[in-house]
């Protein structure tokens, strides 16, 4: 019996020791750096690649290369007028902006004051509803030809309206539209502009001197421009201004922007700790390959680092054009087209739009990177033009066709308004916990686990974001007891006479049991036998 019992011991031995030297290299296949790990056999689509940091580089706080602007830059309308929306714009209505500020200043005294928000874009001019909050970051395009600090000179104007939304606060008490953290500082960085282009070789046109052209008409000139308006401005279907079927582009040829200086700026940002949220209503689309370039590369170790280091990273999700397709295809895992930085979501919040009647915006892209949504539809904002301390409704496209202002571009800084709010109401909370309550806190849709690739995990709800308790943040949660130990008197280990006395005891009754039971079996067999007798 012994020996048929060996094989199945050898069997169980052998499985033991199998099991013992997958537990040991498991820690090492864990361990294998980013590098070295293969792409999966379809490619990196939805989910990118492991993060490589040795792609991060530094920040040498100058353009990549030289440019020579082309096009005039935006000016303040030849109309004369100013415009003054005293309603207050949809978007600020549907997500209850004024209540969402009042809550934070009734606990902190203003709404976003002391919290930095760093807009790499365009660059942001100096509006008079900024006040002393505007702050110059970097300039990346070209060295400011307006003896103006770097970064606070926006040729193209799409910087301003975006930093109009997060922290805009006019003077006047019949304007409707406001910021959503208009006590908040915004440190502008100016990294793309649509009215560059990479000097040509021995070209002496980057001579700092604007161009003449038509796109930028003298004053008293008959061209009608929209309130607010310039040349050389517009949204469209693009995420920013100047094109109408590309979109502003990073690394789009002939314009001013790319990945790299990109990734410098965002790493720049948190070593040198210049900000707590950045908005970043810029991207890159190009067709899904399966690949990564080294420019996405970098953007993503940049982003890594910013996040490790505690800021909050907002981005527009992207806008679906005829160069930059809308990812309709069947499998949303699989999308056909990437949009950066909203790829890396493990570090970035990427914001879709909705319009203004609550719908998924249709140039909104989707995706398995899209967090949230906002508003992105008929925006407010001020006006980009130097000298004009009014608001804008209308932009222009390619430079003579005014259209109405939408993209994701202005949906993102809507969430980094909310942010600049949430960190100031909870000034301790980590930027992972700040982006969780955004999160946790919108609109989800009637979707498994409350997401999906159109509104990511739904509208922001501002109000909730800054009252809802959530049990998932650390300090937030109901106290947990702490164990009570039995109050009972130490064990007896030294005498074995109390167990055998109880065992003796035990056995005594059961033994007594038994002979009571056996005694009444055998009268009640005797019985009827003597019964029988008698008769």
């Amino acid at each position: 019996m012994a020996a048929a019992r060996r094989p199945g011991a050898a069997r169980r031995t052998t499985t033991a020791l199998l099991a013992g030297t997958i537990g040991l290299l498991t820690p090492l296949t864990l361990a294998v750096p980013a590098w070295a790990q293969a792409a999966p056999a379809d490619g990196y689509f939805g989910t990118p690649p492991p993060v490589d940091m040795d792609k991060l580089i530094p920040d040498t706080r100058q353009p990549d290369k030289t440019y020579t602007q082309t096009k005039g830059c935006v000016q303040r309308s030849t109309l004369g007028q100013d415009i003054q929306i005293k309603n207050r714009p949809w978007g600020q209505e549907y997500l209850q902006i004024s209540k969402a500020q009042e809550i934070v200043k009734a606990a902190r005294g203003s709404a976003g004051g002391g919290v930095r928000v760093a807009v790499i874009d365009t660059g942001v001019t100096k509006h008079p509803w900024f006040q002393d909050r505007l702050k110059s970051g970097g300039d990346y395009v070209a060295t400011p030809t307006k003896n103006q600090p770097p970064g606070l000179e926006d040729c193209d104007g799409h910087g301003t309206e975006v930093a109009g939304i997060i922290g805009a606060k006019p003077d006047n008490p019949e304007v409707g539209f406001v910021g959503v953290a208009p006590d908040a500082t915004i440190v502008s960085y100016r990294q793309l502009s649509e009215n560059y282009e990479p000097a040509k070789q021995n070209s002496t046109a980057n001579s700092g001197t604007p161009p003449s052209s038509s796109t930028n008409p003298p004053s008293g000139s008959s061209t009608e421009l929209p309130p607010g308006g310039g040349g050389g401005s517009a949204e469209g279907d693009g995420t920013s201004p100047g094109q109408s079927n590309g979109g502003r582009q990073l690394e789009k040829a002939g314009t001013a922007g790319t990945l790299r200086t990109l990734a410098e700026i965002i790493h720049g940002i948190a070593e040198r700790h210049e900000a707590d949220v950045i908005n970043m209503s810029v991207d890159n689309c190009r067709p899904a390959s399966g690949s990564i370039t080294e420019g996405e590369q970098q953007v993503q170790a940049a982003v890594r680092f910013a996040a490790d280091a505690g800021i909050v990273i907002v981005a527009a999700a992207g806008n679906a054009t005829d160069t930059c397709p809308q990812n309709d295809q069947p499998d949303a895992r699989k999308p056909k087209t990437i949009v950066t930085p909203p790829w890396f979501a493990d570090d970035v919040l990427s914001v879709g739009a909705i319009d203004e009647f609550g719908s998924v915006a249709p140039f909104s892209v989707h995706g398995p990177w899209v967090g949230v949504a906002a508003p992105g539809t008929k925006i407010v904002s001020l006006d980009p033009a130097e000298g004009s301390g009014s608001l804008a409704n209308l932009t222009f496209e390619n430079g003579d066709k005014a259209s109405e202002i939408q993209g994701t571009s202005f949906a993102s800084p809507y969430v980094a308004g909310l942010a600049a709010l949430v960190k100031a109401m909870y000034p301790k909370l980590t930027a992972k916990g700040i982006v969780n309550r955004i999160k946790e806190t919108a609109q989800h849709p009637a979707a498994p686990g409350g997401r999906d690739n159109f509104v990511g995990y739904g509208v922001i709800d501002p109000v909730a974001a800054l009252t809802q308790v959530l049990p998932s943040e650390v300090g937030n949660q109901a106290p947990i007891p702490a164990p009570q130990m039995a109050q009972l008197p130490p064990a007896n280990d030294h005498s074995s006479t109390p167990m055998i006395v109880a065992l003796a005891g035990t056995a005594g009754g059961v033994l007594a049991l038994l002979i009571t039971l056996f005694v009444m079996h055998t009268i009640r067999r005797n019985r009827p036998a003597e019964t029988g007798t008698r008769r």
